[in-house]
């Protein structure tokens, strides 16, 4: 008997232009268009494997080893029930093809980081389910296509369907949606030397989501409509220019200063969102003082809807900067980058004084990546189902 099962893994994206706002919740709209840079898979990603049989009695998905609800009209409906149809039409125009879009399916999900505390793993997750979903049922559509769906899902999950340095159009089509889409700005390959540092702050979730932030933010916040109306339209332009030149410094303050606006539209929400904790806001000033040391900056913080600071710099300058945020966060396990420790350090003719030294744990890690490849097809033996078609894990 036929198997019909695929699993893929996709990557998580960290925005420089942040999306924040729906004009349209159904068809998740933004209010305006968004920049992210894809991170490797080798560090962090989801892996989903999607099958489909006739004998399942009911859609169903794990999320890291629990049974996470199918809801009708919910947003894992909309995508799987949208990836069927397209399988129903693809065995319409190929009457050789097997007959399965009408079977139920199986998925396993598994993040290899934390759920839901500002390290897009909705996005990853979305974009790897969609991903799974389009290999099983051998579909023939294109990344940008099926950005579409995984929109639907999660909207930022869109912007993971690529690597290397992505856009989300916001589109004009209020009535389908089908021009608010993902497009690759530059592959991997265009600036591989651009890496980050992560410092994970919180691991837990997080207590406002970002759907019932946003929703507030449109509703009550005026600084989001001077954001979306008269700032990042300039903003998505000078962008992608300084990624088409290379152009760090450039790259660095759009990036800086998108986040520090994010933040103070959070903040001008009624009632406020707060996102950042002290340890967020100092790392804040400790990256400040570090580009205070050189012509241009040479390393950009950059925050989601969470504590958690990733810090973007070029390679040779990514060790420097770990030796600044182990000085003031230390870590109770060594740190390694290109394959030797990191030391605790100040840079020459640093203010250290912008920043107290917090104890052992107020940063509980450090995640060292760059920027990385789009989903991947991955082997059977890497499959996240038994033959019966249950979690391995749960097996």
């Amino acid at each position: 008997m036929s198997v019909y099962q695929a699993t893929t893994s996709a990557p998580v994206n960290i925005a420089c232009i942040k999306y924040w706002g729906k004009r349209n919740e159904s068809l998740i709209l933004p209010t305006n268009s968004s920049l992210s840079v894809t991170l490797s898979q080798d560090n962090l990603r989801s892996t989903t494997t999607a099958r489909a049989d006739p004998s399942f009695a009911a859609d169903c998905l794990w999320l890291n080893g629990k049974v996470d609800p199918i809801k009708a009209g919910g947003r894992l409906h909309t995508c799987i029930s949208e990836m069927k149809r397209l399988r129903a039409a693809f065995e319409a125009a190929n009457p050789t093809q097997p007959k399965i879009a009408s079977f139920n399916v199986h998925i396993c999900s598994f993040n290899n980081f934390p759920t839901a505390a500002g390290l897009a793993s909705s996005a990853s997750g979305f974009a790897a389910l969609v991903y799974a979903l389009a290999k099983l049922y051998a579909l023939p559509q294109t990344p940008e296509e099926l950005s579409l769906i995984a929109r639907r899902g999660s909207g930022s999950a869109c912007r993971s369907l690529f690597g290397g340095f992505v856009a989300w159009d916001m589109g004009s089509d209020d009535a389908t949606g089908l021009d608010s889409i993902a497009r690759q700005v530059a592959p991997e390959s265009h600036w591989p030397e651009m890496e980050a540092l992560i410092c994970v702050v919180n691991d837990a979730k997080k207590g406002t989501s970002s759907t019932s932030g946003m929703q507030r933010t449109v509703v009550t916040s005026a600084l989001l409509q001077h954001r979306i109306g008269s700032v990042v339209p300039s903003r998505m332009a000078d962008i992608e220019s300084a990624i088409a030149d290379k152009r760090f410094g450039d790259f660095a303050e759009i990036t800086m200063r998108d986040s520090n606006q994010f933040h103070a539209v959070a903040l001008d929400t009624y009632p406020p969102i707060f996102y950042m904790n002290d340890v967020s806001r100092a790392i804040i000033a400790i990256i400040t003082e570090y580009n205070r040391l050189s012509e241009q900056p040479k390393a950009a913080y950059t925050y989601d809807a969470g504590p958690n600071a990733v810090i973007y710099a070029l390679t040779p300058n990514v060790r420097e900067i770990a030796q600044l945020i182990l000085y003031y966060f230390p870590q109770a396990e060594k740190v390694v980058i290109g394959g030797q420790e990191v030391q605790a350090a100040l840079p020459e003719g640093f203010n250290e004084a912008v920043a107290k030294r917090w104890e052992v744990g107020s940063v509980k890690g450090l995640i060292h990546t760059r920027v990385g490849d789009g989903p991947r097809v991955l082997s059977n033996s890497e499959a996240l189902l038994n033959a019966q078609g249950i979690p391995k894990t749960l097996a």
